[in-house]
């Protein structure tokens, strides 16, 4: 029996013994293997594990919460909603909108304090006059009228008065004229609008060529099947776009505008900038926008059937953001100060986008020719680029 519980002793022993070493062995392998097991995002399903599939700057992003609508994200540039009675029409408003460049702080000075209450005091002056007129001179008052002519001093009177109208008006107009036209210094951005009927184009020259487009967004009642329709987010009613122009603040901006067919202009009240867009021609102004925020305007120039449809949306951010959006869209930043050296040709010209681009489409459809001359290509107008149901009805 001694013998019989010696064994079963030691046979007890021997198991507690063997179990504990596996469990601590066990505990400790596990620990290393969770320090260096790499994260979900750099693990992929066929190579070395450590080797990643996303990007690390990505990797730690958090997780951005949803825009009410889509437009308020689009084109990498930040959510941002619209700012009621700012950069739109705004119902019940009896003067300008407010003005985010120096040069819209300058008109409306101009015309609130020189224009407007020069209009007021001269209507009222002649409105005065007539009514005294009326009845001083009346038949019943003044049966027997006077043959008085010829009154020197009051044709001197009126005759230098609206001169000297017009002189005090012509000073500060033909300064702010000078100013709209001023041209833009080293380091301003250059954005290229070119009018097409229906829609607007934008091309960035000095930041590596980025272009888009710019349609305008259809009412809910409107839009087919797998299109998108407008919401209070992305602007008013015929001023929201599918894709807005990005511009940064504080920094001079270069507008160039030109058309692909007829006669367009590029209008932005809040900028008080409206410029036409003549096919064959480059017109050019300069201002810089002080705020930040989302502005509207539309063509100002009666362009045919669907005039009322082209509208403009720009989305004012700050230069960091700007440059992150030029990168987004596969565009590079130039250096501090550099002036624009980029070639602007005009559309239909032989370095035009349109023109390289049929005629890359004719190279391949038909290869090299070689000791030959080719025709032009009949290249169609901008307008038929238009994605079919864009914008409204005309």
């Amino acid at each position: 029996m001694k013998t019989g519980s010696i064994g079963l002793l030691l046979a007890v022993g021997l198991a507690l013994a063997s179990v504990t070493p596996v469990t601590a062995q066990t505990i400790n392998a596990a620990a290393p293997t969770a320090q260096t097991a790499p994260p979900p995002a750099f693990r992929t399903a066929e190579g070395p594990t450590g080797v990643g599939n996303t990007a690390p700057t990505s990797a730690g992003a958090p997780a951005l919460a949803a825009p009410a609508s889509p437009e308020l994200s689009m084109n990498g540039a930040p959510p941002m909603t619209v700012t009621p009675g700012i950069g739109e029409p705004a119902d019940g408003l009896m003067t300008i909108q407010p003005q985010v460049t120096k040069i819209g702080e300058r008109a409306q000075t101009f015309h609130d304090y020189i224009l407007f209450p020069l209009i007021t005091f001269i209507c009222l002056f002649v409105l005065g006059l007539l009514i005294w007129v009326v009845i001083r001179y009346r038949q019943a008052a003044n049966p027997t009228p006077s043959k008085t002519s010829h009154n020197t001093t009051i044709e001197v009177i009126w005759t230098l008065a609206p001169v000297l109208i017009l002189v005090a008006i012509a000073v500060p107009s033909i300064g702010l004229l000078s100013a709209q036209f001023k041209p833009a210094p080293a380091g301003a951005v250059t954005l290229k609008a070119i009018g097409n009927q229906w829609y607007w184009s934008y091309q960035y020259p000095d930041h590596g060529g980025v272009e888009i487009t710019a349609n305008m967004l259809k009412e809910p009642d409107q839009v087919g099947a797998g299109e998108r329709a407008r919401t209070d987010a992305d602007g008013p009613r015929l001023l929201a776009t599918d894709s807005r122009v990005v511009l940064p603040v504080g920094v001079p901006i270069r507008l160039i505008t030109t058309a692909n067919d007829v006669i367009h202009s590029w209008a932005m009240p809040a900028f008080w900038i409206k410029l036409d867009a003549v096919p064959g021609r480059l017109n050019e102004t300069s201002f810089t926008i002080d705020k930040p925020g989302l502005y509207f305007g539309q063509c100002s120039e009666l362009c045919g059937a669907r005039h009322a449809f082209m509208p403009i949306a720009v989305q004012a951010v700050s230069p960091a953001v700007f440059a992150r959006w030029i990168a987004a869209k596969g565009g590079t930043m130039p250096r501090a100060g550099q002036s624009s050296s980029a070639a602007i040709p005009q559309p239909g010209s032989d370095a035009s986008a349109t023109t390289q681009d049929a005629a890359a489409t004719t190279l391949n459809t038909t290869g090299p020719v070689e000791n030959a001359t080719n025709a032009a290509p009949n290249s169609p107008q901008g307008a038929t680029g238009n994605p079919a149901g864009a914008g409204n009805p005309g």
